[in-house]
C-alpha cells in the first residue's frame, strides 16, 4: 500500500507488497523488495536498493550524497539486506568512487534512534547501532556486534564479530573480535565473555580466546615472545584462529 502523499520516482521499483507511509519521498533508480515497511516522511535516496521485510521508521534518510567534500555528484550505492529496522531520523549514506563505490549493509541488523552509517561503510549481520552510536567513512562492522549509544568510529576502522561498546566509547583504532571495549579513547577491557555465554560459546572456548586477549592485547612481552607462547598453548578453536588472524591483518592498528 501507497499512501497517495508520497512522491515515488518513476524509475523506482517497488514490490506490490511494500508499505509507504505519508509524506515519504522514493527518488531515482531505488529498488525495495518484498513487505518491507515505510512509515510517514520516510526519504529514500537514488541509487539504493533495500531487501525484504525491513522497517524503516518516520525521518529516517536513506541513501543520502556521501558527507564527503571529494563527492562530486558521481553514480555511487546503497545495498541493504533483509530484516533489518531503521529506528526514528536513522541516517545511511552512499559510496563514493574514492572508496568502494557502495555502502553495503547485510540482514537483521538494528539501527536505533539518531544513528549514523557514513560513505563506503560495510556492516554484516545481526548487529545493533544504539542511539546516537555513529560510523564515520569506511568501517566496516563484522557480524553480531553491539555499539553502545552515542559510540563514535573513526574512519577505515575495523570491528570485530561479537565485539561491544560501552555507552559513549570513541574508537580510533581496530577492535578485536569478541572484545568488550569503552572509554574516551577505547581501551579494550577483556573477552565479552558474558555476551558470548548468552550467544551460547562453550566454556572452552571462551577461555581460549581469554588466554588469547591476555598475550596479546595485554601482555608487555614482545611480538616473537607472545607469538611463542601461543604456539605453546595449542589453541586450536577456530574463533581463537579468527583473533589472532585480526590482530595480524589490522592496518590501523588494535585498541588495546
Amino acid at each position: 500500500m501507497i499512501h497517495p502523499t508520497a512522491i515515488i520516482s518513476k524509475s523506482a521499483k517497488i514490490d506490490s507488497s511494500v508499505t509507504i507511509g505519508p509524506y515519504s519521498i522514493i527518488g531515482e533508480n531505488v529498488v525495495i523488495l518484498e513487505n518491507t515497511i515505510l512509515e510517514s516522511h520516510v526519504v529514500i535516496k537514488k541509487n539504493t536498493t533495500i531487501g525484504r521485510n525491513n522497517k524503516i521508521y518516520q525521518f529516517a534518510s536513506i541513501g543520502e550524497d556521501p558527507q564527503d567534500l571529494k563527492f562530486n555528484n558521481e553514480e555511487t550505492y546503497l545495498f541493504i539486506g533483509d530484516n533489518n529496522v531503521f529506528r526514528e531520523f536513522c541516517t545511511i549514506n552512499r559510496g563514493t568512487t574514492t572508496g568502494i563505490d557502495e555502502t553495503v549493509i547485510g540482514s537483521n541488523n538494528l539501527f536505533m534512534t539518531s544513528s549514523h552509517v557514513a560513505h563506503d561503510c560495510v556492516i554484516k549481520d545481526n548487529c545493533i547501532l544504539s542511539n546516537a552510536a555513529s560510523l564515520a567513512g569506511h568501517v566496516r562492522i563484522g557480524n553480531n556486534v553491539s555499539l553502545g549509544g552515542f559510540t563514535l568510529v573513526h574512519q577505515f576502522c575495523e570491528i570485530g564479530d561479537y565485539a561491544f561498546s560501552g555507552l559513549g566509547t570513541v574508537i580510533s583504532r581496530d577492535v578485536t573480535p569478541y572484545t568488550l571495549v569503552a572509554g574516551n579513547h577505547a581501551q579494550a577491557y577483556k573477552i565479552n565473555t558474558a555476551g558470548l555465554k548468552r550467544k551460547g560459546f562453550g566454556l572452552d572456548t571462551i577461555k581460549g580466546l581469554e588466554k588469547a586477549f591476555k598475550l596479546f592485547i595485554k601482555s608487555k612481552a614482545s611480538r616473537d615472545e607472545v607469538n611463542a607462547e601461543f604456539s605453546a598453548l595449542n589453541l586450536n578453536h577456530k574463533e581463537v584462529q579468527y583473533f589472532v588472524s585480526f590482530i595480524n591483518s589490522s592496518e590501523r592498528g588494535i585498541t588495546r
